[in-house]
């Protein structure tokens, strides 16, 4: 169950009266990034050594800016802002995970953040959970007035308890702006094709492949602006803080309300001392708390000199939490050879301690609340894997699950005297 991360230069056609038109180009080259951002392709600097994909997309300089979005911040969302006259964002008829009758003509005078999302999706999806949690807390007051609606994926898991047993384990669950559409086959397909929103499912192994467009809707019911959750949105706090701003500005006097969280700058997409995620250039440095003991910290420059196996993970993420087992089997069978840190990206507090508790494992487990570290790695979704080289280059970029042999066999091909 994964999400498209790509993000080409996308724009309106349309003339006034115009039905929405998106260039078919766009879509075919969205499908094959698809299947390689998210396909579990192993990323590893030894076989490929162009860095391919390792850079953002597009000069912030360039990025269209909202009243209250400086270029960073749009860049960060992936920002188009549609032109005037704007189209109506097509309704649809679906059920919430209440089992209610849910529209998106029922919000007009709301602020609406619109995405599409795979009910059993624990890795990208994840992400963008983690990201509506803060967006309403940087919202405050203002969160009433802004709904963050979303529409089932997955043409297999169709039931509104489905979507409502996503929504609860991915901490949605209390937020009464959160709304998880879902229906038929046929009425989801339709709201996609509605929105040209590419997606993909095999009957055989129910995997669902699925765009990862947000679209955000005026008061009015317009279409003002297009974006993208991905890899930028694994920086919870930037992220969360940039989609809230940008719904906050639709509304009413939106440049004057107050949104909560961190601004955006330039410097945003780099590690703590000045490195970025390419492959084979020296892996963005950290420094994190421990969870269970916050007073100590661990950072990677602490590492240096052996192989470092950094994984990043969250509690609310299954794949991730059916990882842990392989990887501490990896730790154990490579021993003091190869360093290993788990990062715990944007969980509340008390649930990552509570987790890291019964977890089992005995390499450390860190905290990267605000997911800065996660957001200077570019990750795609969890879980995601990196591995550093001794000389502090990053060597691996490895998006979904590792199983211990297969970790082991990628450390031994980088240096054979692992084995």
């Amino acid at each position: 169950m994964t999400s498209s991360q790509a993000k080409s230069d996308r724009q309106s056609n349309n003339q006034p009266g115009e039905p929405r038109r998106f260039p078919a180009l766009l879509w075919a080259a969205a499908g094959l990034a698809i299947a390689l951002a998210l396909g579990g392709i192993l990323l590893v600097a030894a076989f490929r050594p162009d860095n391919s994909g390792a850079q953002a997309a597009g000069p912030e300089s360039s990025a269209p800016v909202a009243p209250g979005i400086n270029t960073a911040a749009s860049a960060l969302l992936q920002l188009d802002l549609l032109p005037t006259p704007q189209d109506a964002a097509p309704d649809f008829h679906l059920t919430d995970q209440h089992g209610r009758p849910v529209t998106l003509s029922q919000f007009r005078g709301k602020s609406v953040v619109l995405s599409f999302n795979d009910d059993e999706c624990e890795d990208l999806c994840t992400l963008l959970a983690q990201d509506v949690v803060t967006a309403n807390q940087d919202l405050g007051a203002a969160a009433k007035n802004v709904i963050f609606l979303s529409v089932n994926a997955n043409p297999f898991h169709t039931k509104a308890s489905d979507v409502k047993d996503w929504s609860d384990g991915h901490g949605l669950g209390v937020a009464s702006n959160w709304v998880f559409g879902t229906g038929t086959d046929s009425q989801l397909s339709s709201t996609a094709a509605q929105y040209h929103v590419p997606i993909t499912a095999d009957p055989k192994t129910q995997e669902v492949v699925h765009g990862s467009e947000l679209f955000f809707i005026d008061p009015a019911g317009k279409e003002a602006a297009m974006g993208q959750f991905g890899t930028e949105s694994a920086n919870t706090a930037l992220f969360a803080h940039s989609m809230a701003r940008m719904a906050a500005d639709l509304l009413p006097g939106g440049p004057g309300i107050p949104v909560g969280g961190p601004t955006p700058s330039g410097q945003d997409r780099i590690g703590s001392t000045g490195e970025s995620a390419q492959l084979n250039q020296a892996a963005p440095g950290f420094t994190l708390p421990q969870l269970g003991n916050p007073t100590a910290q661990n950072s990677l420059a602490g590492t240096r000199g052996k192989y470092t196996v950094v994984n990043f993970w969250a509690s609310t993420c299954t794949a991730c939490t059916q990882e842990m087992p392989d990887l501490e089997k990896a730790h154990q069978q490579l021993g003091e050879a190869v360093a290993f840190m788990g990062i715990d990206v944007a969980d509340p507090t008390a649930t990552g301690r509570a987790f890291a508790a019964k977890a089992g494992t005995t390499y450390p487990l860190l905290s990267d609340q605000t997911g800065t570290t996660a957001g200077a790695y570019r990750i795609p979704g969890l879980p995601f894997t990196a591995i550093i080289g001794p000389d502090g280059k990053l060597l691996v970029r490895h998006p979904g699950t590792f199983s211990a042999e297969q970790l082991e066999y990628v450390l031994q091909t980088l240096d054979p005297a692992l084995k």
